[in-house]
């Protein structure tokens, strides 16, 4: 077996799990390979040597760039010269657009093969970056079922692998399970989801907690959970729980069972909507950004919707509330719908099911894993 030199690159808690499930299918089929990353603690316990942590470079939004710029820039010269010097057989991009697209296009300009694990979402908006993705990659591994014919048809080599959060969610209890490990009695539960990132968690966790304290007036035998990201810091997330003076469980390294668990969830868009949707928890999901950042994005943006499971689907199935409509007394008022209308809750689990068949089969990372070592 040859001697084997890879560079994963993940810049988000979702890339981190993703790019693990992936170094582990590709260290199962070559255990000698050495594999270098920016990552987090996922992909350094999947075998990987972390040069950059993806946590200082986590942002919401372009109004972020600017505090973290010497950061960002630091870390892309370190990587840019890890590639230089050492020359992998195959750099692993996943997901994370902008930084991704600087190290490809420098992987490119090094002679490097460049594997695309996770599409950016460039069918969404700023679809022009296609020709760039183009130009430095030679194959991608795509996980939404729509995502295949897109790159197809404009020239890729591009195969859709199935979703990797079908691997994660199928070992999860089943609801009563869960309500019983997490000490649950008959009341409902409402999960809490604000986000993976520090910055999102400012942002969104005052407005989850007010809408909370709004649906425990109304409904004082809810059940309060606030399920916590890993790599996330108790010491900023404490103060702003404190504040609000929410009676609530918080739970950290648990999220699958919380979710599960729940009646019904508030996520911020992102990757917890898919996984709240796979795991069968009818949700409600908000977003915010800066005013110039939300009129910039109502031209640029080609999708009606922003929640995953209502992009796949192709129709609204679980509430938006986006910008000004993301107040608490708004995502109070459509959580108590779905707690107070089991009918409305039941339409959303059945639209999942049917969501849940056409993201794949499991073995998604596997699939990719063979692709990625079909160039090396």
């Amino acid at each position: 077996m040859k001697p084997l030199r890879l560079f994963v690159s993940a810049g988000e808690a979702s890339g981190d799990l993703h790019g693990a499930r992936l170094v582990e299918e590709i260290l199962r089929r070559h255990p000698t390979a050495q594999v270098d990353a920016m990552g987090g603690a996922r992909l350094r316990a999947a075998g990987a040597n972390i040069l950059v942590d993806y946590r200082d470079l986590a942002l919401i939004g372009v109004v972020q760039i600017a505090p973290k710029a010497r950061t960002i820039y630091r870390a892309w010269r370190r990587l840019r010269a890890h590639l230089e010097a050492h020359k992998p057989d195959l750099v692993v991009l996943i997901d994370f657009p902008d930084f991704n697209f600087l190290l490809g296009r420098a992987a490119r300009a090094l002679g490097l093969k460049v594997f695309y694990y996770i599409s950016p979402q460039v069918w969404a908006w700023r679809s022009g970056r296609v020709r760039s993705l183009k130009r430095f990659t030679d194959a991608m591994a795509v996980i939404l079922p729509f995502e295949e014919a897109f790159y197809r048809q404009r020239g890729m080599t591009v195969r859709f692998v199935g979703h990797p959060l079908v691997d994660e969610v199928r070992a999860v209890e089943d609801r009563a399970v869960c309500r019983r490990l997490l000490s649950l009695g008959a009341e409902p539960v409402v999960c809490l989801l604000p986000g993976s990132r520090q910055g999102e968690v400012r942002t969104f966790l005052p407005i989850l907690l007010h809408a909370a304290a709004r649906i425990q007036q109304a409904c004082p035998s809810v059940e309060m959970l606030l399920a916590l990201a890993p790599g996330l810091d108790p010491q900023e997330i404490a103060p702003l729980i404190r504040a609000a003076s929410v009676p609530l469980r918080c739970l950290r390294g648990d999220t699958y069972r919380a979710i599960r668990a729940a009646d019904a969830a508030v996520a911020v868009s992102g990757t917890v909507t898919l996984e709240s949707a796979l795991l069968g928890t009818p949700l409600v999901v908000v977003y915010k950004v800066s005013p110039v950042e939300y009129h910039l994005g109502r031209r640029l943006i080609r999708v009606p919707h922003i929640a995953l499971p209502n992009v796949i689907l192709g129709r609204r199935v679980c509430p938006e509330l986006i910008q000004h409509e993301a107040r608490p007394e708004r995502i109070a008022q459509k959580v108590l719908d779905l707690i107070r209308n089991p009918e409305r809750a039941a339409e959303q689990r059945r639209w999942f099911e049917r969501l849940g068949r056409m993201l794949g089969e499991p073995g998604a990372a596997g699939r990719a894993a063979t692709m990625a070592l079909d160039l090396c």
